[in-house]
């Protein structure tokens, strides 16, 4: 046999007790196992109700709206606002989920659909999405191609699949606004909450539109509104308080007595402190608990915390970037270039464009006018990356805006760059 064959410990082979050195090394064996549930730690987990703590209130708006599906009865379509981590996509799906198995139980077909807008971004993209997974929901009678059809052919498949198959549906938009142009998001709104109304089909539909920009419904136009019944309401932060009480629901994804008892108070504090975020501090909880299994300890400790609140930061930065404009993140850039670089804390929007400019350069890129630079730092500091303030310069010399960085200017950097 060959030394390939056989395998060398050094190249990747096995070792004398039969196994493969490199996981050993890497701590992936034997290694403390503290969480046993890890899908309760999962963002992407929709959880039942004894685990949603907080949108009582949230949860019986959308059902009010939403909910008539399940007597074969018109909804009301809705837009939800609300900063990353208060609960809009949850309560959504929760509460879509309920209103299919009640209408089925009643004898009413209806289906949900869920459509991320900042990866289907366009309304040829996003009516793929929803043509495609009605079809599949519907035992996939049609073949459907993923691109290469225009809107109207991906809306003439949705309408006859709801015909033939189901009394009603819901149409989930999460991050709505990431849809370009914005007159796409219009007509998308448009199409899908007037089909019984314009006779594309006698099912009911209901439109959960959601953003985590508040301003951005003042770019819908007042058809779509009126189509949308005016009915929009925004999810306020997290309490200090609700996020404890979040994290306790989920607090048996860890063994019996792993976490020591000052661990949820801290992390909901934490938290609450920063953005009243519900995905950052199960985020850090998560986080917490695998530094600890790294570090082979028994227990989770607030040391653990402290460090993985510092990787959440990170992780909520990245994520808030990966769905912003090139621009958007080169403004960052720039804010974070002259927080970092000089001993001033505040800049003017003036100074802030200079910057943004050179930015442009090294990128090789054509830089926006200084009035759209403005809008993307109002945009930043609604996302909480930026606070800004607004000034007066005396008789003489007017207001202005100052804007100060409200993250750790490295990690800005480096979480822009990975994105770039």
């Amino acid at each position: 046999m060959s030394g390939d064959e056989r395998g060398d410990p050094a190249d990747g082979g096995r070792d004398p007790t039969g196994g493969d050195p490199l996981f050993a090394e890497a701590g992936v064996l034997n290694r403390t196992e503290l969480i046993r549930r890890p899908e309760l730690l999962e963002i992407s987990t929709v959880p039942g109700s004894d685990r949603i703590a907080g949108r009582t209130e949230q949860i019986q708006y959308v059902a009010s709206n939403i909910g008539p599906l399940v007597t074969n009865s018109e909804p009301t379509s809705v837009m939800i606002y609300g900063k990353t981590g208060t609960g809009k996509s949850l309560v959504s799906k929760h509460t879509s989920r309920r209103v299919v198995r009640e209408a089925e139980s009643r004898g009413t077909d209806v289906e949900m659909v869920y459509v991320d807008c900042a990866q289907h971004n366009t309304e040829a993209q996003a009516t793929s999405k929803i043509a495609r997974e009605v079809n599949k929901l519907a035992g996939e009678p049609e073949s459907i191609p993923i691109t290469g059809l225009g809107p109207s052919h991906y809306y003439s498949y949705i309408w006859s699949l709801l015909e033939d198959h189901y009394d009603g549906g819901i149409v989930i938009l999460d991050e709505i606004d990431q849809l370009q142009p914005t007159e796409d998001a219009n007509t998308l709104l448009m199409q899908l909450s007037r089909a019984g109304e314009s006779e594309k089909t006698e099912a009911y539909i209901g439109v959960i539109g959601i953003s985590n920009k508040v301003e951005w419904g003042d770019e819908l136009n007042s058809r779509v509104l009126s189509s949308l019944g005016n009915e929009e309401t925004v999810f306020p932060p997290y309490d200090a308080d609700q996020l404890q009480n979040i994290l306790s629901a989920r607090e048996d994804a860890f063994h019996d007595g792993v976490l020591a008892s000052e661990i949820i108070p801290r992390t909901a504090a934490l938290a609450a402190r920063e953005h009243g975020d519900a995905r950052k501090a199960v985020r850090i909880l998560k986080n917490a608990g695998k530094l600890a299994e790294q570090e082979g300890a028994e227990q989770v400790q607030e040391h653990h915390v402290n460090e993985a609140q510092m990787k959440a930061e990170v992780d909520r930065l990245r994520e808030l970037l990966a769905t912003d404009t090139p621009h958007a993140r080169y403004v960052l850039l720039a804010l974070a270039e002259l927080t970092q670089n000089t001993d001033e804390t505040e800049f003017r929007t003036t100074r802030i464009y200079d910057a943004y400019v050179e930015v442009c350069k090294q990128e090789a890129a054509d830089h926006l006018k200084i009035d759209r630079v403005r809008d993307l730092l109002r945009e930043h500091a609604f996302n909480d990356t930026v606070e800004s303030t607004l000034e007066s310069g005396g008789r003489a010399g007017g207001t202005y805006k100052q804007h100060r960085l409200l993250k750790d200017p490295a990690v800005v950097k480096e979480s822009v760059m990975r994105e770039m």
